[in-house]
């Protein structure tokens, strides 16, 4: 039988993407001991757009880190999606902020890796950390790294991305032991590639928009013999962020780019040279390629998958390396904070500290987030299909979509998706903001029962 403490369990945490890096802040405000590991030398986030959405911003009030990141960021309140002759296609709108409250909001993704790492004390991040290979027991778990260290504690969590060191080496043991379904044997769907930047600070006088209090989103999707789509949006700072998305077994280059094991800037800038004509509401792409740093340039695979296998023993994984969505529906960065959210509830409710309690909390965790996270997969499949889509099929579902689905369908979806807002259970909860109502979530088990003993010793 394992050791029982009263002491709040040690947290290992693999990777400091945004799931991590939010978990470590949640966890530091909750009192729970913690360390984050980081396989790169340094942060250097992609240098694309972030779009956060009512679901998260509750849990970003709770923190005191709404201020901050409002000042970085701009509404995104519109969408206009053109042709690649720029026809105006349709249009769409968010939910008004009266009704849910919080506005939907776009910045540069470096900005809030900024914000977060700020506040993450420096003593709890290690940098040059590659995870090798980890073994977990009944009374804890021994990651071991590449540099020949080891550490040990209580919980590993895996918010390491979409190729996940943590989930390979869990899934390899599992496999092994007969225990991993034959759903998470199966490689990542890879549809999409996309090359991504973010541009110098621009002159509003020739880059109309600029200085606008909100942002509007402008997709302009090809026709057949232009089978790609190309995104821009204007975020603080006068900058604009962009993206190329090229569909697989669409595009000759796509294929050859997906061969390719050649990521270096030359390579992007070969795709770049050949797509330079393309029109945006701001010139041609290329305009806004010769104001992007060629080193802030990346190329990035939409790749899904939802793996079925989130946690075994001390061990659980969040973010990508759990469930990684298509980014049509821009819930990415939602997804992985709610589920630190979540599991940094599951893990404060822990007490005692042992084997049966993290299992418990652990799986507890993933039965609470799984369902709000299957649901999603329906909605950005066809979310990709609409925007990026170059199949025949796809260019008729774009026309019934924008030219005869009512307004009203599409926004009783929106108010359904803004409705699950998860917070901290062990901090004040943020005020209530808009009139539509929220679904409530789980209460934590902990602070149930410390309240009722307050009231017992309160009535003694």
């Amino acid at each position: 039988m394992s050791a029982t403490t009263d002491h709040p369990p040690r947290v290992i945490i693999s990777g400091a993407g945004l799931a991590g890096l939010f978990l470590g802040i949640l966890l530091e405000r909750a009192g729970i001991s913690y360390d984050i590991y980081e396989r790169a030398a340094e942060i250097k986030p992609l240098g694309s757009v972030i779009c956060l959405s009512p679901n998260i911003l509750p849990a970003i009030e709770q923190l005191g880190l709404l201020e901050e990141v409002m000042a970085f960021s701009k509404p995104a309140l519109r969408n206009t999606f053109y042709t690649g002759e720029l026809d105006i296609i349709g249009k769409t709108e968010t939910l008004t902020t009266d009704l849910v409250g919080y506005d939907r909001i776009l910045f540069a993704r470096p900005e809030l890796y900024g914000l977060l790492v700020r506040k993450t004390p420096s003593e709890r991040l290690h940098m040059s950390k590659k995870i090798v290979s980890f073994e977990q027991d009944q009374d804890g778990v021994t990651v071991k790294f590449g540099d020949n260290t080891s550490v040990r504690g209580d919980i590993l969590v895996g918010a390491d991305g979409a190729h996940s060191a943590v989930r390979k080496h869990l899934y390899k043991t599992l496999k092994k032991q007969g225990l991993l379904p034959e759903s998470d044997n199966k490689e990542m769907n890879r549809g999409y590639i996309s090359l991504v930047g973010t541009t110098d600070p621009l002159d509003p006088v020739k880059y109309s928009g600029l200085l606008d209090e909100d942002s509007e989103s402008f997709y302009i999707i090809g026709d057949k013999n232009t089978p790609y789509t190309w995104v821009t949006f204007a975020v603080p700072g006068n900058k604009i962020c962009w993206c190329v998305v090229i569909q697989m077994g669409i595009v000759e280059v796509a294929d050859e780019q997906f061969k390719s094991s050649d990521w270096v800037p030359q390579e992007n800038r070969k795709m770049m040279d050949s797509i330079r004509h393309f029109k945006t509401p701001y010139g041609t792409i290329g305009d806004l390629f010769d104001v992007t740093p060629i080193d802030r340039v990346s190329k990035v695979y939409f790749e899904d998958q939802l793996f079925e296998t989130w946690n075994h023993g001390r061990t659980v994984l969040i973010g990508d390396a759990a469930h990684k969505l298509l980014p049509s529906s821009g819930a990415g960065a939602v997804n992985a904070m709610q589920d630190a959210v979540l599991l940094a509830n599951h893990i404060y409710d822990i007490k005692p500290t042992g084997f049966e309690s993290i299992k418990q909390a652990l799986g507890g965790y993933k039965a609470e987030r799984y369902d709000a996270i299957k649901d999603q997969y329906p909605q950005s499949y066809i979310a990709a299909k609409l925007i990026y889509g170059h199949t025949l099929w796809e260019r008729i579902l774009r026309q019934v979509v924008f030219n005869w689905l009512p307004t009203s369908m599409q926004m009783k979806q929106l108010l359904k998706d803004t409705a699950y807002r998860p917070q901290a259970n062990f901090l004040p909860q943020a005020p209530k903001r808009g009139t539509m109502e929220t679904i409530p979530q789980q209460p934590s088990k902990r602070v149930q029962e410390e309240d009722a003993k307050k009231r017992a010793a309160a009535s003694a």
